[in-house]
């Protein structure tokens, strides 16, 4: 296999491998694209495809968690659409529900900001939640659900 085309296959999995915006969904899709390259190119090879595929998938690992979402981002990975909003309404129901707990989300406008991403994040770490700064509906229940024992007590 020739330098150029195995430098084309390493820059299509570091590339590729930027979905997500965790370092753990990053180096998951980098690990799932890395052996589907290695596979080919350990079938072009003298490697065998199992022995590429450990390859890539090491190599796609390591070069997804090292990548930064902020230098390059393709979005959420497929298996991460699941616990995203459906909408600006979650994302409204998040910065009313912050607000009233005393978060400083921004505007209720239904954007993610930086302001409101902070203030989720603030929210989460605070109730022992895994932090990422999303905005999800399950968050949205479980802020509202804060707000309904504030109002009992």
């Amino acid at each position: 296999m020739s330098r150029s085309l195995l430098a084309i296959l390493l820059v299509m999995t570091l590339a590729v491998s930027a979905c997500g915006s965790s370092t753990g969904d990053r180096a998951a899709s980098g690990a799932g694209i890395g052996a589907a390259a290695g596979a080919a190119v350990g079938a072009v090879t003298g490697l065998s495809i199992v022995q590429g595929a450990l390859i890539g998938a090491g190599a796609g690992g390591v070069l997804g968690a090292l990548t930064d979402k902020d230098t390059i981002n393709l979005g959420d990975p497929i298996w991460a659409k699941g616990d995203q909003p459906a909408n600006s309404a979650a994302i409204t129901r998040v910065q009313v529900g912050l607000a009233k707990l005393g978060y400083d989300p921004g505007p209720a406008d239904g954007v993610l900001g930086a302001k409101t991403t902070t203030a989720i994040k603030q929210y989460q770490s605070d109730h022992k939640l895994l932090v990422d700064g999303r905005p999800t509906v399950e968050l949205a229940k479980h802020i509202e659900a804060q707000l309904q024992t504030a109002n009992k007590g």
